[in-house]
């Protein structure tokens, strides 16, 4: 029987509206919730080695909660300078789970005195319902700026301090038409798109 609803399953304002306005555009038939439409609170430990793994992990944790149809999502910032950190570290890189400010100000302490500051932004998208896993990943590259953007999207700290390849501007300060180079958009699409597929089997 073909779902009625999807979960996306994350708390993260900005990747909720993300990812909904994906959904609604390509799957308008579906019913788009997310945690705080259940005052969900509770998340899964992410003991994962790669994005993949735990947004693998996210799916089938809030699945197993709800048992809609769910889409888990993990990504960060890979700087090859530093080892590739933080990684799937991102958000507790300093070794707590960091504010959006504490996480910049940590990045630009790091990279203080290193001078090759490419950088990439990753993201892997899953879509989980009990039985099928279908993943996605896309990532951007760019370069680590020396000083943060003036804006700020929350929940999205590291946006502003990347700097695009090829348009020269702060992610976070790319208009609509330049959201095409956005990887979690990109990934998004072509996992609905896959997950499209799937429902007209059904």
């Amino acid at each position: 029987m073909r779902p009625k609803k999807i979960l996306i399953g994350s708390s993260n304002f900005g990747k909720i509206k993300e990812i909904k306005e994906v959904i609604n555009e390509l799957l308008p038939e579906l019913e788009v919730l997310s945690l705080y439409d259940f005052n969900f609170k509770e998340k899964p430990q992410e003991n994962g080695q790669t994005f993949k793994e735990n947004a693998i992990l996210k799916a089938k944790f809030y699945y197993e909660k709800f048992k809609i149809p769910t889409i888990g999502d993990d990504g960060g910032l890979i700087i090859p300078a530093l080892g590739n950190e933080p990684g799937v570290k991102s958000r507790r890189w300093p070794g707590y789970e960091a504010t959006d400010e504490e996480l910049i100000e940590f990045l630009l302490k790091k990279m203080e005195n290193v001078s090759e500051r490419t950088a990439y932004l990753e993201t892997c998208v899953c879509f989980y319902d009990g039985k099928n896993i279908i993943c996605q990943q896309e990532k951007i590259k760019g370069y680590i700026a020396r000083e943060p953007s003036k804006n700020r999207i929350p929940g999205y700290p590291f946006r502003s301090v990347f700097i695009v390849e090829g348009l020269n501007k702060y992610y976070d300060e790319l208009n609509q038409d330049e959201e095409i180079f956005s990887h979690r958009k990109i990934a998004t699409q072509k996992l609905i798109l896959k997950v499209k597929e799937l429902f007209e089997m059904i």
